[in-house]
Formats: structure tokens, C-alpha cells, sequence
């Protein structure tokens, strides 16, 4: 290209971006009413009409719940949680027994798995574990515990430092399933985070309708993206989905009484779009 076309070409970018700045809003514009309506939508575009997301503060520390979470550990008790009873208590729902230390809980072994009081669907969830300090046992006695959505799809708890064991089983594994796509695992003792993004299962009657989603990020790292689950977890066997409630509680998940203890744990209901405001 020539100097004097490259040079014309430069003149036309710039003078391509100088009118689309000049048919933005300007200071004062709330949206416009002539622009193109939005395929399958009742908005045109940038319709000052379209209702306007509901404010919500984000936390204060990174990992903090933001203000429209429900907080299920606040490191102080159990009071969001619930266990099914055994012995003299079999078949009745009683209080969680695991243990809560400062700022921090622990599995109770032979206690049982813990469920949330609260039910719940899709959801946005952050948990925060760590296996035992001290390392004892090998690949699935080591560290084991799980995170059940709908108390069903687990999202496997497991030290992965330096732990060989099957891959569709290790630490942030979609448990019998599929493998995470790398292994950010910190080292035994050390706290580790889970931010998980889950789209329920839906049914009509017998037919599934959807499929369940999860996205996970693993220490800052995504190891599932948006992956389809083939069903619930199930041990040695392949998943496959039954009909269920459109929501169930959340599941921790006692292994054998392996000790891993869990924090800073919170939920949120994902908003729909486009929401009627909250009147004022």
C-alpha cells in the first residue's frame, strides 16, 4: 500500500470512530426510542424503557459473600444445616454434629453427610476447604469429601498434591465423570476455593428436558466450563438422571470420617434479566 492510501485509510478509521462517538449518548441521554428493536426482545436497543439490574455490593475482601448471598457459614455455628439422624435418631433430620472450630468446621466422622436447611436450584456457590495437615492414606483415603449440588452432583473435595489417583476422581472432578482441566491444588492443610456456577437438571415427568451445567473455578483456575453432567454421582457405575425436585439442599459430604474442614461458605439464586425495578 502506498503512503498516500495508507495515510486516506487512516483518515477514513478515524473519521468512522469520530461519528460513532458523536451518536453516543451524550452526558444527560438516558437511551433512545429510533434505534433497531432487539431480535425477540421488547426493547429497542439501548431502550431507556429496559428495567435496570438490582443493585447488589460486592464483598469487602475478595471471597467475601456479596449482600444478596445467603451466607451458610459465617464461622461461628451450624445453624444452616442439618444431618440425618442415626441409632436412636434414625429417620429423623437433627442437628449438624461436625465440628466447629474458630472460624472454620469440620467432618465428624460416623456422623454422616451434612445437607443445608434451605433448599436450592441453580446457584452461584463459594466454599473454601482444606484436607488434613497431616497426610495419611493414598489416593481416595486422603483428604476425601465432597461438595453435592441438589445433594446428587458431586464436585469432588480430595488433597491433589501430589496424590495419584483416578482422574475422573481427584480434587474438582464432576465425580465419576469428568477429569478438571488442570490441578491447581495447594498443599495439604493449605485452604483451597471453589467458586461454582450450576445450572439445574429440569424434568417433565419422566423426560429430562435439560441437562444439568457446572462451571468451576479451582483456586482462580477453571477447570469446568460450563460442562454437561451425564447425571448424578454414582460410584463405579455409569450416571444417568432420574426426576427430581426442581430444588433440593446442598451436601457436604462425610468419607469415611476423613477430616477436611470447610469455611466462608455462601450461595446465591442467580437474578433472570430484564426484571421488573423495585418501586421506590
Amino acid at each position: 500500500m502506498s503512503q498516500n492510501r495508507f495515510s486516506a485509510a487512516l483518515a477514513l478509521c478515524a473519521a468512522l470512530i469520530a461519528a460513532a462517538i458523536a451518536q453516543q449518548s451524550k452526558p444527560g441521554d438516558l437511551g433512545f426510542t429510533d434505534t433497531p428493536m432487539l431480535p425477540g426482545l421488547p426493547w429497542h436497543v439501548h431502550d431507556p424503557a429496559r428495567p435496570h439490574p438490582k443493585v447488589v455490593t460486592p464483598g469487602e475482601t475478595p471471597g467475601a459473600p456479596p449482600s444478596d448471598a445467603i451466607v451458610l457459614f459465617d464461622g461461628k455455628d451450624l445453624s444452616q444445616w442439618t444431618q440425618m439422624g442415626r441409632g436412636a435418631d434414625a429417620g429423623k433430620m437433627v442437628d449438624a454434629r461436625w465440628k466447629v472450630g474458630s472460624g472454620y468446621f469440620e467432618v465428624a466422622g460416623g456422623t454422616g453427610n451434612l445437607l443445608t436447611r434451605e433448599k436450592f436450584g441453580d446457584c452461584q456457590l463459594h466454599v473454601e476447604w482444606a484436607s488434613p495437615a497431616v497426610v495419611r492414606g493414598t489416593s481416595q483415603g486422603r483428604g476425601n469429601s465432597g461438595v453435592l449440588l441438589m445433594s446428587r452432583y458431586e464436585i469432588q473435595v480430595l488433597d491433589a498434591y501430589n496424590n495419584p489417583t483416578y482422574a475422573d476422581g481427584q480434587a474438582s472432578a464432576i465425580y465419576g465423570q469428568w477429569p478438571p482441566l488442570a490441578n491447581p491444588a495447594r498443599k495439604p492443610g493449605e485452604w483451597n476455593t471453589y467458586d461454582i456456577l450450576f445450572e439445574a437438571p429440569s424434568f417433565d415427568g419422566e423426560k429430562l428436558l435439560r441437562p444439568a451445567y457446572v462451571t468451576v473455578i479451582y483456586n482462580g483456575v477453571m477447570v469446568h466450563h460450563h460442562k454437561e453432567l451425564m447425571g448424578p454421582m454414582i460410584y463405579r457405575q455409569v450416571a444417568h438422571y432420574t426426576p427430581h425436585e426442581s430444588e433440593e439442599p446442598l451436601m457436604l459430604q462425610d468419607h469415611n470420617g476423613d477430616l477436611v474442614r470447610y469455611r466462608n461458605i455462601w450461595i446465591r439464586r442467580p437474578a433472570s434479566y430484564d426484571q421488573p425495578e423495585a418501586q421506590k
